[in-house]
């Protein structure tokens, strides 16, 4: 009863207090407020509201998935100003996986390490056809069937629509039938058309994300969607994506989990243009965890510490920010490694560890996010 007295006067004092005060009455809460919490400065305020949201939900456990990173292709004709990952066409250091390649890496990996799940990204690669990838899934999903294949942004299955002349709603009816089990939401970035044009012009507009995302949910094929901030974006245009994520939600209820994750500048476009030469850094990460899990309380369920692009170090303090879950192993890694920013994979090992050295219990997830295992 203390504590609760306490944590009042404090949310008082607060330039932000009366929007703090609703998201702990469970009040709904829209643009206006977003863009306030957006811009005070009152962070460790805004993650103590976030971190009591989230024992609300799950206690005193963190979950993480044990995975691999597949990036099938390097190959890639959007030339996003913000990767360091991607080769065009014909460039020496290009590469695409063969089938054999991929089936052995999944296997290996599962028969190694134990795996429930493999992300499946990569370039936007126009000589790869839909075959390409419904032989891998069925394939995986023959040899390897514990495994959830978790594939193919938004932009990629586009990409694929657009090389086949058929309709991007056929393309994920044909892919699911094939395998696949779930989206990721990479190519989101910013759901503002104002920034993609500046990060990305050659990628599919924000309306497009959203309308490929709903046509996914709409035959069972649940995603997660993401935020990549610290570009260009101002802080109503961040606002705005949270809200159209949110927007979607309420219509479909496919999206599993969200995960924030700031830029990384290093070796792209955009440090070389001069844009921009650092990452936002953990205080940003920290915000905007806190934020996210205020907006998308009972409504999005889960929420990632992304230690991939901040380090475990900040992934640790981002679950008592709001987050309730630290991504994956993602060995294999190569997008954000190719940045030369930092180690991309951890085993799960180092994972639970990282969970346990902070006081919190650990469990395994699957692709799906139901609990498999407790340490």
């Amino acid at each position: 009863m203390q504590n609760s007295h306490l944590l009042q006067n404090f949310i008082a004092k607060s330039d932000v207090s009366d929007v703090l005060d609703s998201a702990l009455k469970g009040q709904p809460l829209g643009l206006n407020e977003c863009i306030r919490l957006i811009k005070s400065q009152d962070s460790f305020l805004i993650g103590h509201v976030g971190n009591i949201l989230r024992e609300k939900m799950y206690g005193n456990t963190v979950t993480f998935v044990n995975n691999i990173i597949l990036n099938y292709t390097n190959v890639c004709v959007t030339y996003c100003k913000f990767c360091a990952f991607y080769r065009p066409p014909g460039h020496s250091e290009s590469y695409t996986l063969t089938l054999q390649d991929i089936i052995r890496r999944v296997i290996v990996a599962r028969e190694s390490f134990g795996i429930t799940q493999v992300l499946f990204q990569g370039g936007h690669n126009p000589n790869l056809k839909l075959e390409y990838y419904e032989t891998i899934f069925k394939e995986i999903k023959k040899r390897t069937p514990e495994v959830g294949i978790h594939g193919l942004s938004p932009s990629e299955v586009d990409m694929i629509s657009r090389i086949e002349k058929i309709s991007t709603r056929e393309v994920l009816d044909r892919l699911k039938v094939a395998g696949l089990d779930s989206l990721p939401g990479a190519g989101a970035e910013i759901l503002d058309d104002d920034v993609k044009a500046e990060i990305s012009p050659l990628k599919i507009k924000s309306h497009e994300w959203l309308r490929i995302m709903e046509e996914a949910h709409n035959i069972g094929l649940k995603s997660s969607a993401t935020m990549m901030y610290g570009t260009v974006e101002n802080e109503e245009q961040l606002a705005r994506h949270i809200i159209k994520i949110a927007k979607l939600q309420e219509k479909t209820r496919g999206f599993m989990a969200f995960i924030p994750w700031s830029f990384e500048p290093n070796k792209t476009q955009m440090q070389s243009e001069g844009l921009i030469n650092y990452s936002s850094g953990g205080a940003q990460l920290l915000k905007m965890i806190a934020i996210i899990r205020i907006f998308y309380f009972g409504l999005i369920d889960h929420l990632q510490s992304s230690w991939l692009t901040n380090g475990v170090g900040m992934a640790q303090l981002a679950l008592n920010y709001g987050a309730d879950d630290f991504g994956g192993t993602l060995i294999g890694e190569e997008v954000v490694s190719a940045t030369g920013a930092r180690s991309t994979e951890l085993s799960s090992q180092k994972i639970i560890e990282a969970i346990k050295q902070i006081g919190f219990l650990v469990a395994e997830r699957d692709n799906f996010y139901t609990n498999i295992k407790y340490y």
